[in-house]
């Protein structure tokens, strides 16, 4: 797969398992074979494991990866091709050799976000990756099905007669479609692999990482100052409206924010509720209270909905599901003057 040299290639036999490790890096190589090899001694203990081979390619960065996959490769997580350089690891499989799968961990990616070298982190996100084939169900196949098609008309002047030349129009359909992905047709996905991670005895790995997520969520906010002060520059030199301004800041919050209810509602779902508790009670008391507050009253709604989600649903019965989810986002848009409208259709098999 890489078109790099590889500066290291390996053959390893775990639990039944083969793993085949790529490389085109060479530092701290060691440890993360050794954390894929646990990863893969638990996973085999679980009657839900199926994995014959696993390929392990850590690279510098998942270039070579986008150079070889369809921008529509099912299984690409949401920003597709366009989005993997911001993932730390991904798992690609194809859904009919179920005995298969290719994990890329993208170490520039790892180093950005502090993942690389950290031991508990590194455990959790390889478990999270090797839970997506294992999680695989009647509703993941529903969710592949689904497309939404998105439009939005603002309820008041958002932005001014030139906007268009500005380019905010093209951001803000750029934004919408990449937040109705990742919050509402990819989210069956995430939820249910982070239910395999837990129930396959990962809890601490992954509490372990939703902590460093929030604190990192905290630090965050630092940026959404910058955020917010770039946006009132744009609006004092009159090439953006205030009402606009105030729309993209919620958006940007919703974007940032709100897929923190896929990391807490599994805890919840697995009966895990003091780890839940525990995470949400760092966002709420260091977090959301820095939103916008119609993101922050969104965040439990999101979550109560993720909780009701079943692994046996129908693409039409998905469809009502994801409308819920669709008029959660819309309210907070609505009450930031834009109307959200989405057609949300089944494909044809």
């Amino acid at each position: 797969m890489p078109s790099r040299v590889p500066q290291h290639v390996s053959l390893h036999r775990v639990a039944g398992t083969e793993l085949q490790v790529v490389s085109d890096v060479e530092s701290g190589l060691g440890p993360l074979i050794e954390v894929e090899k646990e990863v893969i001694e638990r996973y085999a203990t679980s009657p839900r494991w199926r994995q014959e081979s696993v390929t392990l390619f850590v690279l510098q960065d998942l270039r070579p990866l986008s150079q070889q996959l369809s921008p529509h490769e099912a299984t690409l997580p949401p920003g597709g091709l366009a989005g993997l350089d911001q993932r730390p690891i991904v798992n690609v499989y194809d859904l009919k050799r179920p005995a298969y799968c290719h994990v890329f961990v993208n170490r520039e990616a790892m180093e950005k976000e502090g993942y690389w070298g950290d031991r508990e982190a590194v455990k959790a996100l390889l478990a999270h990756e090797h839970a997506h084939p294992l999680s695989e169900c009647e509703t993941t196949r529903s969710a592949r099905r689904l497309k939404a098609d998105i439009s939005a008309k603002g309820l008041q002047p958002l932005f001014p007669p030139e906007a268009q030349a500005e380019g905010w129009l093209t951001k803000l359909d750029r934004l919408l479609v990449l937040m109705v992905d990742k919050l509402c047709l990819y989210a069956p996905r995430e939820v249910l692999a982070n239910d395999v991670t837990i129930e396959s005895g990962f809890v601490a790995p992954l509490l372990y990482l939703d902590r460093k997520n929030l604190r990192n969520a905290v630090e965050g906010l630092r940026a959404r100052s910058t955020l917010r002060q770039t946006l009132q520059d744009e609006v004092k030199t009159e090439r953006l409206t205030p009402a606009g301004a105030d729309l993209l800041l919620s958006i940007a919050d919703m974007k940032g924010y709100l897929d923190l209810a896929m990391e807490t509602a599994p805890f919840y779902r697995q009966n895990r509720e003091a780890e839940g508790r525990e995470l949400e009670g760092l966002l709420f008391g260091e977090v959301m209270p820095h939103l916008e507050p119609a993101v922050a009253e969104a965040y439990p709604r999101l979550r109560d909905a993720y909780l009701g989600l079943v692994e046996d649903a129908s693409p039409e019965v998905l469809l009502q599901w994801e409308g819920s989810l669709l008029g959660i986002l819309a309210g907070v848009l609505n009450a930031k003057g834009l109307r959200l409208e989405c057609q949300l259709s089944v494909i044809p098999e």
